[in-house]
């Protein structure tokens, strides 16, 4: 452990951690729901905690950040019992890939209102089903959302250098790790730490598809809208497709990992080169989606013909993020103020865990994405960019394969080593983690994730495949059974009624709220749109 780490291990802790899991509503015949959100839950336009993504079934539950896990996950928790507690003889499912899916059309894409930004919100799904499909956009994920400590970042700042990584004697320092006199400003210095902690988990995020991907078998019926990839499967049964040693595939390419971006030459390098290749994809046409049209008799087909209609269409396992004003596309506000926290977008729903996600995972991520932030990360050429891709991809495929290879510096290395160079690097910080904690809880997260290395029989991927086999369900059976036991542990719990009154106050603010936006003068749908995008 370096002298700083051991002397100011305080440093590292009281990051801030943000959750949002998405789950779809499934009916009693085990369907995806086509029931609208449930009105008690508020309304998902303007709702902090409870809204929806691509599908009206697709519900996703957003805790605030904490600096203490334990803290985000309760809330999380408090959210679900809210959530199970108005969503009558319906129940979330525990699994990423859907179930109970026939086709696009059974997938009832996400309403918000008659509001302009409302409408937007609409319609730029509607977009996405005619690039992609609705399919795809049932997938559910988890999103970690962090934020470095500023402790830290005052301390690193005034170090003139990445201290893990000090530069040789008479090596000139990078300009976007320089600090004090001549140097960049604090909120430039933190921009590019933020992009090299991004860099980095392109190169390594790899690791959270084989520790914690969950996804490695998936109904037949998710692909009847696209019966073409199916050829690339085994069967498991009559109703599931798989690959034996496939770990997450939802960040595969049949999941969000989309062909129609792949050329996307997004700049991950500086925010600026970010902001700027990121705003050419937006206000770039695309032929194929020009085909498609904008507006045909007088209804939005999509909000532009572009390759990307807004930010968040494009998929990336990392998003830098600040938090937008109202009506601010997601680059103006970094322009405006600088990179806030990174969102990680790499997790499966663990369908072992009623939350999908569990306090150690959360606390080996924080520890993994201060590793990141805390190595040298030089930067990213093109062919870097589709290396680490296509390192992904073996692992969602086939991470769990004896002695697969991926490639590192221009060299082959098989995963299980490489993945123990990652958990080595890690020690320290998880020990300086552990200095405020009690029973060692980063170090006892990272010895568990050891043992997944080293085994990776003990993976949710493969309990997921060994659970199916063991019962002898297919996927679907598997997942909706899961789901019911899971359902049983919440209606086991009972909310207090201070909480339970504080969401339902929080649901019908949401209401007013829409209301108000609904019931103040409205510009014409396309000035509204010209308005957005010129800002």
């Amino acid at each position: 452990m370096t002298n700083w780490l051991k002397n100011t291990p305080h440093l590292l802790g009281g990051g801030l951690k943000g959750i949002e899991k998405e789950s779809l509503r499934i009916n009693v015949h085990g369907l995806i729901s086509q029931a609208t959100h449930p009105h008690a839950l508020g309304s998902t336009l303007t709702h902090s905690h409870i809204t929806t993504d691509y599908s009206e079934a697709l519900i996703e539950l957003i805790t605030s950040p904490f600096s203490d896990i334990r803290d985000t996950l309760g809330e999380l928790q408090h959210i679900h019992q809210f959530v199970y507690e108005n969503l009558g003889d319906e129940q979330l499912l525990c699994a990423s890939m859907p179930c109970g899916i026939n086709g696009d059309e059974s997938i009832r894409i996400a309403e918000y209102g008659s509001s302009n930004i409302g409408r937007m919100k609409h319609v730029y799904r509607h977009g996405l089903w005619h690039r992609y499909g609705r399919t795809m956009q049932a997938i559910a994920g988890i999103h970690f959302n962090y934020s470095v400590p500023e402790p830290l970042w005052k301390f690193l700042y005034a170090q003139k250098h990445c201290p893990l990584n000090p530069p040789s004697k008479g090596e000139a320092l990078e300009p976007s790790f320089e600090g004090g006199q001549g140097g960049c400003a604090l909120s430039d210095f933190k921009n590019a730490a933020y992009f090299g902690l991004i860099r980095n988990f392109q190169r390594i995020g790899w690791l959270i598809l084989y520790l914690f991907g969950a996804s490695p078998a998936i109904c037949k019926n998710f692909f009847n809208s696209r019966p073409s990839l199916m050829a690339q499967f085994e069967e498991f049964d009559n109703g599931t497709l798989y690959h034996p040693f496939a770990t997450s595939l939802r960040m595969s390419d049949i999941g969000y990992k989309s062909k129609n971006q792949a050329d996307l030459a997004i700049d991950y390098n500086s925010i600026n080169g970010y902001v700027e290749s990121l705003s050419a994809a937006i206000s770039t046409p695309y032929a194929d989606y020009e085909k498609i049209g904008v507006c045909k008799n007088g209804e939005y087909q999509q909000l532009n013909a572009n390759i990307l209609q807004i930010e968040n269409e494009f998929y990336s396992i990392m998003r830098p993020k600040q938090i937008a004003l109202s009506g601010e596309k997601p680059t103006s506000a970094l322009r405006r103020g600088g990179v806030e926290y990174v969102e990680m977008r790499a997790l499966d729903l663990n369908p072992f865990q009623p939350l999908g996600v569990d306090e150690p995972t959360a606390r080996f991520i924080e520890a993994l994405l201060l590793t990141c932030l805390l190595t040298e990360s030089p930067e990213i050429t093109a062919d870097e960019l589709r290396v680490n891709n296509a390192n992904q991809l073996i692992v969602a495929n086939n991470g769990r394969k004896p002695n697969v290879e991926l490639v590192k510096n221009g060299e082959t290395i098989t995963l299980q080593n490489w993945a123990r160079e990652i958990l080595i690097s890690m020690q320290p910080i998880c020990e300086a983690l552990d200095s405020s904690e009690t029973n060692s809880p980063y170090s006892e997260a990272l010895k568990l994730q050891r043992e997944l290395v080293e085994n990776p029989d003990l993976t949710p991927s493969a309990r997921v495949l060994a659970a199916m086999r063991d019962t002898k369900k297919p996927f679907a059976g598997f997942a909706l059974n899961q789901s019911a036991e899971l359902a049983k542990i919440f209606a086991a719990q009972t909310l207090d009624e201070s909480t339970r009154q504080k969401f339902m106050n929080l649901a019908a603010e949401s209401h007013a709220k829409q209301r108000e936006l609904e019931a103040a003068p409205q510009l014409p749908f396309e000035q509204f749109l010209n308005q957005y995008f010129s800002g």
